[in-house]
């Protein structure tokens, strides 16, 4: 009998007390679309401790997670990472130490496997050093965004920086190139976002005001032809939540294929990359330690873009230099 063809207990184990019950399932179901095990859980086949949960549930070392049988849509098994892949992610760590490492992410890669993905960046780091293998994500980037990424290396640092996160004391900030002129005067976006589930089973978000609290906070870096180059600084840290307050405000970023349809005749319109990188992050890696502040330089596409529009015309004017 296969194993997605009986129910099974599983123990939640000492390096994933604290974790997700979301993330706990992507790594346990192996390639699970991220859909269907949201949809179990819905359903409540899956439980904590025989209680029903979310998939926000924190996970406590010792507890049971119960899950169902899954025949039907079979996992994709993870993958093996090229040997090229393997530099790549090694050429990209901007620190590491015994208990993390910050990475600069590359753009186009999501940062777990699932929803049709067989290697996640965290499958690949755990199959390219050993000292890597128990690698555990300490937060999210879309897969498309790219920049600065914290892996936990130790169990104590990803409980610490699980906290830090919840209590909004780390900070993260962006740039990003959004279509037209983004006015001087809206420096903070406050609006609610709430996911929703398309039949595709494709995630959407929107602001609604029965959704999560969600702020960002914007300053104009540069003005180009056709453009706004922001700094964002997130205050909340919601889903998609810079890509859905630019839109908000009539400035999607460029390359957003999901929440780009108000680009209206921007020449940017179909540009294939997104605009958005995770350009600083600060955080103490343990209390009362001193800040650790990592910068990651743009990804190529990103800076590429930048030097073509500043080439462009006399429009493009730096500011709050």
């Amino acid at each position: 009998m296969n194993e997605s063809d009986k129910v099974r207990f599983l123990p939640v184990p000492e390096r994933q007390d604290g974790q997700r019950l979301d993330n706990f399932l992507l790594r346990e179901l192996k390639g699970l679309p991220r859909s269907r095990i949201y949809r179990l859980i819905r359903r409540g086949e899956v439980r904590v401790n025989r209680g029903r949960c979310k998939p926000e549930t924190r996970l406590s070392q010792g507890d049971q997670v119960r899950v169902p049988p899954y025949a039907g849509r079979r996992a994709t098994p993870a993958g093996a990472p090229a040997e090229k892949l393997k530099l790549r992610l090694q050429d990209r760590v901007l620190f590491e130490n015994e208990d993390l490492l910050v990475l600069n992410k590359p753009p186009g890669m999501s940062v777990h496997g699932g929803s049709g993905v067989a290697l996640g960046l965290i499958e690949a780091l755990r199959q390219t050093r050993s000292e890597w293998m128990e690698a555990e994500l300490a937060h999210r980037l879309d897969k498309d965004t790219s920049g600065c990424l914290v892996i936990a290396k130790q169990v104590a640092f990803l409980r610490h920086m699980q906290a830090e996160l919840r209590k909004g004391a780390v900070e993260k900030k962006y740039l990003a190139l959004v279509h037209g002129a983004w006015p001087e005067e809206l420096d903070m976006i406050d609006a609610p976002l709430r996911k929703n589930q398309l039949s595709s089973g494709e995630r959407i978000v929107r602001a609604d005001a029965d959704g999560k609290r969600a702020r960002t906070w914007f300053s104009v870096r540069e003005r180009l032809p056709g453009a706004s180059l922001l700094e964002v600084t997130l205050e909340t840290g919601r889903t998609h939540q810079i890509r859905v307050h630019c839109q908000t405000a009539g400035h999607a970023v460029i390359g957003d294929s999901k929440y780009g349809q108000n680009g209206g005749n921007s020449p940017f319109i179909q540009h294939k990359y997104l605009a958005l990188h995770a350009w600083r992050i600060a955080f103490r890696p343990a209390p009362n330690a001193e800040i650790l502040r990592f910068e990651a330089p743009d990804d190529r596409f990103f800076s590429g873009l930048l030097a073509a529009l500043r080439e462009s015309g006399p429009v493009a004017g730096r500011i709050n230099q």
